[in-house]
């Protein structure tokens, strides 16, 4: 063998050796390019598909949490008089049904001291919505807002309020829709009051029967305002009005005997006045506490109830002359001067003997009272 032959016999591993560290080489190469970190693209956000739309839902009445909930409707509105205002800077709450469990019962109307001078009162008022009916609570607040468009009477005939208005830090009466005595009461005025509503008695909103009224753009912002709640003496006014049973619609008839107080939880004061029909009438007024010269109820602006002097047991329209009054009211139905009581009980007949005219004709007429 020659020597070339030798040469590449013994250079045949040597080359096979550099093969390997090259294969070895490049392999590693590939090794720490696979190690190196590739940035990732960055990622697309798409936006999850919307939610089917809710089903379609209108409600005659603005967003104000239902308090109290029945299946029936209340009953009419009964007929009532307005009590006189009892002083200045009081604000009529009109009457209406609340339900209990025993059924609905008459909150009777009032007049009330607002929490702050400038607030009014929005009454509540009953909805008809999703098959039940919704009570919808009163409120304080800085304008009168939706009420149902029901006509309550005396200045809220179903959209805002004519029966008075905040003067500075005073409020003004409408003697055209309110009972104002004008000897006691000096800040009023006139004014009629132009109500483009249905007058009946229906006493709640929407359904085949109630007022078909829905709340004006105004009247929504004006729901939207702050509002002050019932103040506690209304509380205590529902209150007790939820547990007198003479109050309940089942036991009345809907015509009850305590339809309207002179303030708030005086049921039994002097003053109080009943419902047209009521088979129980309230304590008399007191005819000193009656209508002034000049006021009146306003026609067809004073609300549900009848003439002034037509209330059960309420005041008459004028006030009876002083010697009258004191002859209604000095016991035992005798004029001043005449026989004292005591003795007038024990001799009640000889009384014409003391007064043959006047006392005479009017002694059977006061045993009558």
């Amino acid at each position: 063998m020659s020597q070339l032959s030798r040469r590449q016999i013994s250079f045949a591993p040597l080359a096979g050796l550099a093969l390997v560290c090259v294969a070895a080489t490049q392999l590693s190469g590939c090794v720490v390019r696979a190690g190196v970190a590739v940035p990732a693209p960055a990622p697309v956000y798409v936006a999850p598909p919307p939610p089917p739309p809710a089903p379609a839902y209108v409600a005659p009445a603005p967003a104000v949490d239902a308090d109290v909930q029945a299946s029936e409707p209340p009953p009419p509105l009964p007929v009532y008089e307005q009590p006189p205002v009892p002083g200045p800077g009081y604000l009529w709450a009109p009457g209406y049904w609340a339900w209990a469990p025993a059924g609905y019962y008459w909150v009777p109307g009032t007049w009330v001291m607002p929490p702050r001078v400038g607030l009014l009162w929005t009454p509540g008022y009953w909805g008809f919505v999703g098959g039940v009916y919704a009570f919808h609570a009163g409120y304080w607040g800085p304008h009168v807002g939706f009420y149902g468009g029901v006509n309550y009477g005396f200045g809220y005939g179903g959209v805002g309020f004519g029966g008075g208005r905040w003067v500075g830090n005073s409020f003004a009466y409408n003697q055209s829709v309110t009972n104002v005595n004008v000897t006691v009461i000096h800040n009023t005025y006139n004014e009629t009051v132009v109500n483009n509503v249905t007058v009946n008695r229906v006493s709640y909103n929407g359904g085949a029967a109630g007022v078909a009224a829905a709340p004006s753009p105004q009247e929504r912002a004006y729901g939207q305002e702050p509002h002050v709640a019932p103040t506690a003496m209304q509380q205590q006014h529902v209150q007790q009005a939820a547990a007198n049973p003479a109050l309940l619609a089942k036991n009345n008839a809907g015509h009850p005997s305590i339809a309207a107080t002179p303030r708030p939880a005086a049921f039994n004061a002097p003053g109080v006045v009943g419902a047209h029909g009521a088979s129980t009438p309230p304590p008399a007024v007191a005819h000193g506490n009656g209508p002034g010269p000049g006021g009146n109820y306003g026609g067809n602006n004073r609300g549900f109830g009848g003439p002034m002097g037509q209330q059960n047991g309420a005041r008459a329209a004028n006030p009876a002359p002083a010697g009258a009054a004191t002859h209604a009211q000095t016991p035992g139905g005798r004029p001043p001067g005449g026989q004292p009581p005591k003795q007038a009980a024990q001799k009640p007949h000889p009384q014409k003997q003391e007064h043959p005219k006047e006392g005479g004709k009017r002694e059977p007429e006061t045993a009558q009272r």
